[in-house]
C-alpha cells in the first residue's frame, strides 16, 4: 500500500495531518547502536512548522516519544516505534473544501482512488507525514555517524534566484545560521526577501535543494534495480512537492562530450584511488565509487495560495475556491532536513544490504 520504504532498514509510517498522532516503525535496525534522543528531537525541530516568517504559522512542538526498540539508550534489534502527537490542528480551516478539490493537490486523485478523502489538511497526503521520515532519518544519521558518513543539504535556489557556487566552496556549518538554510549569507538574504515578497503577494514560490553525501565507501548500491542513484531518486521523488531529481552532472551532462564528461582515474601518493573530476556524482553503474555523492531536488511552488482559483467539486460542478488556512509560501527551507533524512535512510538500507 506504499506505506513502507526500504528493504532491510525498513520504515513504515501512519497518521494524518489532523489526526491524533503520526508515527513511524523502524524494522531492521541493528542492535547495540547508541541513540541520542536529543538528536532525534533536534532534527524534528529543523522540520517543524512555525519556525519563522517564511514558513507556515502552524505551531507544533513535534515532541517525539520512543515507544519501543531502544533500551538504556541503545537499539535492541526489535522494531523501533516513534510517535509524534498532533496538537495544533485547525480542521475548521478546511471545512470549505470538504466537497471541493484544490488545484494541484492530491484531493481529486485520492477521492477517485479510494472513494473518500480526509479533507482536513490533506489527511494522509499532507507533508505532515514527512516528520515521520525525519524521525527515522535521525536514527539513520546516528548509524552513519559511526561510519564517518556525512550528509549535508542546503537551499541552492528559490524561484529564479540561483546560488552558483560549487558546494566545495561553501561552509556547511553556516547552513543553520539563517531561516532559509543557505550557507551563503548573500544569497540567503536574497532568498528570504523573495519568499517574503511572494508571501505578501498571497502567492507561493518553488526552489531547489542540493544535497552532498561525503565519506560513503565504495560498493554501496546494487547493479540493476536497486541502483544507488535510483533509490535516492525514488526517495526524493516521494517527498511532497518534488518535481525533479538529478545527480552528478544531471541534465547538463547531456550537452557534454564524452571526452569532457568521463571521470579519469588516478592514484594518490598514499595509494588511494581517486577520480580527476566527478561528473558521475560519486556513483558509477549504480554503485558508489568513493567520491562525494551530490544531487539536486526540485520543488514546485506550494499548491495552496491565498487567491481565488477555479476548481470543481465532487459532482464535477465548476466552483470558485478561496484560499484559506496556514501554509508555507515556499517549502524548501523546511524540506532541507527531509532531504537529508531520506538520503540517510537510503544509505543505511543499502549499506546493510551490502553487508548481508
Amino acid at each position: 500500500m506504499g506505506n513502507t520504504f526500504g528493504k532491510i532498514f525498513r520504515i513504515s509510517t501512519y497518521g494524518e495531518s489532523h489526526g491524533k498522532s503520526i508515527g513511524v516503525i523502524i524494522d531492521g535496525c541493528p542492535p547495540g547502536i547508541k541513540i541520542d534522543k536529543k538528536q532525534i528531537q533536534d532534527e524534528l525541530e529543523r522540520r517543524k512548522p512555525g519556525q519563522s516568517k517564511i514558513t507556515t504559522p502552524r505551531k507544533e512542538d513535534d515532541s517525539v516519544e520512543i515507544l519501543s526498540g531502544i533500551f538504556q539508550d541503545k537499539t535492541t534489534g526489535a522494531p523501533i516505534s516513534l510517535q509524534i502527537k498532533n496538537k495544533n490542528q485547525k480542521s475548521s480551516d478546511y471545512k470549505h473544501i470538504s466537497d471541493t478539490f484544490r488545484p494541484s493537490h492530491a484531493d481529486y486523485t485520492y477521492f477517485k482512488k479510494y472513494g473518500n478523502r480526509d479533507h482536513r489538511g490533506g489527511g494522509r497526503s499532507s507533508a505532515r507525514e514527512t516528520a515521520n521520515w525525519v524521525a527515522a532519518g535521525a536514527i539513520a544519521k546516528q548509524i552513519l555517524k559511526n561510519l564517518d558518513i556525512k550528509i549535508n543539504a542546503y537551499v541552492s535556489q528559490v524561484g529564479n534566484v540561483k546560488l552558483t557556487k560549487h558546494y566545495s566552496d561553501l561552509d556547511f556549518k553556516n547552513t543553520e545560521k539563517n531561516i532559509v538554510r543557505c550557507p551563503d549569507d548573500k544569497y540567503a538574504k536574497m532568498f528570504i526577501d523573495l519568499i517574503d515578497k511572494t508571501r505578501k503577494n498571497l502567492d507561493t514560490v518553488g526552489g531547489i535543494i542540493t544535497c552532498v553525501i561525503q565519506g560513503c565507501p565504495v560498493g554501496i548500491g546494487e547493479p540493476i534495480f536497486n541502483k544507488l542513484h535510483a533509490e535516492l531518486g525514488r526517495a526524493m521523488l516521494s517527498i511532497n512537492a518534488v518535481k525533479g531529481f538529478e545527480y552528478g552532472s544531471g541534465f547538463h551532462g547531456s550537452s557534454m562530450n564524452g571526452s569532457e564528461h568521463n571521470d579519469e582515474f588516478n592514484v594518490s601518493k598514499k595509494g588511494k584511488v581517486k577520480t580527476k573530476s566527478n561528473f558521475s556524482g560519486g556513483i558509477q553503474g549504480g554503485i558508489s565509487n568513493g567520491e562525494d555523492i551530490y544531487f539536486n531536488v526540485a520543488f514546485k511552488p506550494v499548491s495552496t495560495i491565498m487567491k481565488d482559483q477555479n476548481s470543481i467539486d465532487s459532482k464535477n460542478k465548476v466552483v470558485t475556491l478561496k484560499g484559506k488556512g496556514r501554509h508555507d509560501p515556499c517549502v524548501v527551507p523546511r524540506a532541507v532536513p527531509i532531504v537529508e533524512s531520506m538520503a540517510a535512510n537510503v544509505i543505511v538500507d543499502l549499506y546493510l544490504q551490502s553487508k548481508s
